[in-house]
């Protein structure tokens, strides 16, 4: 029986791949994951969801003539980048939820979410400012975001599945620095930054497979892949330029790498203790994956090989890494 791995974080700048790598791998029968992938049934966990929604906060917000929070403008980088430690957070009590198979079922999604929202942007220092509305202002929000925070909320319940055995958590995310910046970056930009913040369960059990495209590459196929009557969508959404520039114009998990103390992983300090997570680089400088977007039936043959292989090749080298006894404090 191949080894699995039990918890991936799934790593890149904006379109480098990862929600087509994700997508890819949804589509491989539980014997291909299983001995070619070693990974379980995978369920996923994402990030993205909650920066579309922080958007829709300050959209509703700036429309309502009050500060909008996260966002100045739809077309701007967050205004406290402490919240970038609060989409950690989120993802953590995502995947504690996960573990102990709660679905919440609030009277009001809003209100859930927006609470959500304030209490894990209290965990990292930052204002948890939504609880602060005017109640008048604060029903206006959760009346125009209800339908919405319903459908995220009933998507994440769905995913909580009753067991986790044999199964692989994908978690999902994009963390960068500004243009021209050079690592160690600091925090709360990065991925040094953001992985400290997830809780222990996760990186007790996490290994990193890290998507690799330039800055430069990320912004090209940010621009190809927007569909601007999808915003929400995970395989066609766009991240404005000035946040390309502003938060994915550098990268730090090449460095990470390259400067850990043990070969092969990506060193993490964080509440006293010192981990070393596995990592594999998946080098998509050359395009393996923007294909998957299309119709399953346009994919051709010889694409799909060369992701298969390269993919294989890399969650292989994951589990040696494990097996190897890397992951020590």
């Amino acid at each position: 029986m191949p080894q699995l791995l039990d918890v991936v974080l799934l790593l890149a700048l904006p379109a480098s791949g990862k929600s087509e790598t994700r997508r890819y791998l949804g589509c491989l029968t539980a014997e291909q994951c299983r001995n070619d992938m070693h990974l379980g049934q995978t369920v996923d966990l994402d990030d993205y969801p909650y920066v579309h929604m922080m958007r829709r906060v300050s959209q509703e917000l700036t429309k309502a003539g009050s500060d909008g929070v996260f966002f100045d403008s739809q077309e701007l980088p967050m205004k406290q980048p402490l919240d970038w430690g609060t989409l950690i957070e989120l993802l953590n009590e995502d995947f504690d939820d996960l573990v102990h198979r709660r679905r919440p079922a609030p009277a009001s999604a809003a209100a859930w979410l927006l609470d959500r929202f304030d209490t894990a942007r209290e965990k990292v220092g930052a204002e948890p400012a939504l609880r602060k509305l005017p109640k008048v202002v604060r029903d206006e929000l959760t009346g125009a975001l209800e339908k919405e925070c319903r459908e995220l909320l009933e998507n994440r319940n769905a995913g909580m599945v009753d067991s986790l055995d044999g199964r692989t958590v994908v978690i999902e995310f994009a963390r960068g620095g500004p243009d021209g910046a050079t690592p160690p970056l600091a925090a709360p930009m990065g991925y040094a930054y953001s992985l400290s913040r997830l809780s222990d369960e996760i990186l007790a059990r996490a290994s990193i497979f890290y998507v690799w495209v330039t800055p430069e590459e990320s912004r090209r196929r940010n621009i190809a892949r927007t569909d601007p009557n999808d915003p929400g969508s995970i395989l066609h959404h766009g991240v404005p330029s000035a946040v390309m520039l502003g938060d994915y114009g550098s990268d730090d998990m090449s460095w990470l790498m390259s400067k850990s103390d043990r070969p092969d992983t990506v060193r993490v300090e964080t509440r006293g203790s010192i981990l070393h997570l596995p990592a594999v680089r998946f080098d998509n400088r050359k395009d393996k994956t923007s294909f998957v977007r299309a119709d399953r039936s346009a994919w051709s043959a010889q694409d799909v090989a060369t992701l298969h292989g390269a993919l294989a090749e890399g969650f292989g080298r994951l589990v040696l890494v494990r097996e190897s006894g890397k992951l020590m404090r």
